[in-house]
């Protein structure tokens, strides 16, 4: 019997970003950070900084009889752009792009008819919260925005 849909969305949805057209120059991270800090634009799932919680969720009993369970979580994310000039202006322009390209990959298309069910492992997803942060260092600029993707499965 299946505890929670958690796992298979977070892995739908790396899925879904890595196959996105227009993030094939975006690095996809499957959770925090590693080594290679090095790349301009990268996208997190399941971390953001100074977050300890990668995917907070809820369950509750669907109906009477307890035979299935209605579960509500949010895959939490990141998203990042920096370069060696001070132009934050150009990074909060790209961080946001990253983020559109986000909510562009959850949205249904033809070609792409069960991205808002991460690949059927929910029933819904949506991006539903963000914030913008932003630092200038000699070394040069970085926009970031902490994401939120909330979702709703039944198990």
């Amino acid at each position: 019997m299946m505890t929670s849909r958690v796992p298979a969305a977070v892995d739908a949805f790396l899925a879904i970003l890595r196959a996105a057209p227009n993030l094939s120059e975006v690095d996809i991270v499957d959770g925090p950070p590693v080594t290679d800090l090095t790349i301009a634009k990268r996208i997190h799932v399941g971390w953001q900084p100074g977050e300890s919680m990668a995917v907070p969720l809820t369950q509750d009993f669907n109906s009477a009889g307890a035979r299935t369970r209605d579960e509500d979580f949010t895959i939490n994310g990141y998203a990042e752009a920096w370069a060696g000039d001070t132009d934050m202006q150009a990074r909060r322009t790209e961080v946001f792009a990253l983020l559109g390209e986000v909510e562009i990959a959850l949205r249904a298309t033809n070609e792409a008819p069960n991205a808002p069910t991460l690949n059927g492992t929910v029933l819904w997803a949506h991006l539903t919260a963000g914030d913008l942060t932003q630092a200038q260092t000699t070394d040069g600029s970085m926009a970031g925005v902490a994401f939120a993707v909330t979702c709703r499965s039944r198990i």
